[in-house]
């Protein structure tokens, strides 16, 4: 079986590129997706639509354009990823915990211990919480192939 894992949040870091290159050296059977994480772009989403002068129209028309991928390959995915950077509060992060949590789609949450308190309702309806892209890779391992 090919398992679809979707990689939410934290745009600033490499971390998604450390667990695919660990999945692939690994040979596990996943394939991932995400969403846009070119922070510009996923900003300016909907502007094909008529750039809106208000920026709270700006920014609610690119979510509900970004919702589209992001929506549908949450649905469609078998695991989750939701990483919470040090830096910037990830709302969009939380909502797709939120999302993957009503759909009954798993997830794992990656983050420092810094932040478990702030976390802990998201934490409390995930699987796993990782530290590391290294441990959410072991757990890939033990779910995809054991």
């Amino acid at each position: 079986m090919l398992w679809t894992v979707y990689l939410s949040g934290e745009i600033h870091t490499d971390w998604r590129e450390q667990i695919q290159s660990a999945a692939e050296e690994a040979n596990l059977p996943v394939e991932f997706v995400s969403p846009v994480t070119h922070h510009e772009s996923s900003d300016a989403a909907g502007d094909v639509l008529g750039k809106p002068e208000n920026n709270f129209w700006r920014d609610h028309q690119s979510a509900k354009v970004n919702a589209i991928r992001i929506q549908t390959y949450i649905e469609q995915c078998d695991i989750a990823v939701i990483r919470f950077g040090d830096k910037y509060k990830q709302w969009n992060a939380a909502f797709d915990a939120g999302y993957c949590a009503a759909l009954g789609t798993p997830y794992i949450t990656l983050h420092d211990e810094d932040i478990v308190h702030p976390l802990k309702e998201v934490d409390a309806a995930a699987m796993a919480w990782a530290q590391t892209p290294a441990q959410v890779v072991e757990v890939l391992k033990y779910v995809t192939t054991a």
